[in-house]
């Protein structure tokens, strides 16, 4: 029995991914500063789902509005960088994520 489409197992998909949204755009701008809409598209790539415009834009103010990540406009685009505190909410984030899974 095959259940890699099961109820569950998308459930536990859709949670992984929107639900976490945050963690996956600090993760990605730890590697490389980016625009709003590049990112969407390494998300996608590198997590294998799109987050939604507006979705991406409203973790990105929060996380900006926390601290967690500053923007510097570059024409009429705005880059997106993580910073020190942001690093610091990514490693946090991925130990609880590792020693969560460890506990199933």
């Amino acid at each position: 029995m095959k259940l890699d489409n099961s109820p569950e197992i998308k459930r536990l998909e859709k949670k992984l991914g929107v639900e976490l949204l945050w963690v996956f755009v600090l993760s990605m701008l730890k590697k490389e500063e980016s625009h709003a809409y590049t990112l969407r598209k390494k998300i996608e790539s590198e997590f294998g789902f799109l987050p939604g415009n507006v979705t991406a834009y409203v973790v990105l103010y929060k996380l900006q509005s926390r601290g967690f990540v500053s923007s510097q406009k570059e024409g009429n685009k705005v880059v997106y960088s993580i910073t020190v505190l942001g690093e610091k909410l990514l490693d946090t984030a991925k130990k609880l994520l590792v020693q969560k899974s460890k506990s199933i």
